[in-house]
């Protein structure tokens, strides 16, 4: 049975239902239980942990639950609406990978591993960037689903959010198009089952 998405904010004002909700106005359908949203001041990962107030670890926007359901973000995003949905259309897209199933992750795969041999530079998205350039020339099986699961949210992110320029939008056009086509031909239309 598919349902649509529900987001439940916690422990928030209005405001911050407002961004979340321009930011779903970008996106396209997904289908699945509802995701609880939160919003924390000064957010930090480290040792697989996530961290709020704390100099701990590498500064982050958000985090994902993926067993919890549950998106945390970092409160700076609500002066921000465009990255809100960038972001948050990454975020989203963690759940659609677990649920994507291995053909279709396979094929996402083979499309980057076409572009590895051909030495396309960039990315779109910080994520997907700095796993790709720490790879060596023949990365190990983890850190290369690693980098691919952060390619595909990233993608989806600059394909479905509605932003258009961004500065970690630096990976080619054709690159680009040949991304487009995938989830295009991958989704179509459809609720984007997470």
């Amino acid at each position: 049975m598919k349902t649509r998405l529900i987001f439940h904010l916690k422990q928030r004002p209005r405001s911050s239902n407002k961004y979340v909700e321009a930011a779903k106005k970008r996106l396209p359908e997904f289908d699945g239980r509802s995701v609880s949203i939160r919003f924390l001041p000064d957010l930090s990962a480290g040792s697989r942990k996530l961290y709020s107030r704390r100099k701990i670890g590498q500064p982050v926007y958000a985090a994902t639950f993926i067993r919890k359901r549950k998106i945390v973000f970092d409160r700076e995003l609500e002066r921000k609406p465009g990255e809100m949905a960038r972001i948050l259309a990454h975020e989203l897209f963690h759940f659609a990978w677990v649920r994507l199933g291995n053909p279709a992750r396979r094929s996402y795969e083979a499309l980057l591993r076409r572009e590895w041999k051909q030495r396309a530079r960039g990315e779109l998205g910080w994520s997907a960037e700095s796993r790709k350039s720490a790879l060596p020339r023949r990365p190990q099986v983890a850190k290369w689903r690693a980098y691919a699961c952060e390619s595909f949210c990233d993608s989806a992110a600059w394909h479905y959010s509605g932003v258009r320029k961004h500065s970690e939008f630096t990976l080619a056009a054709r690159h680009r198009k040949r991304r487009a086509e995938w989830f295009e031909a991958t989704f179509g239309d459809r609720g984007i089952p997470i």
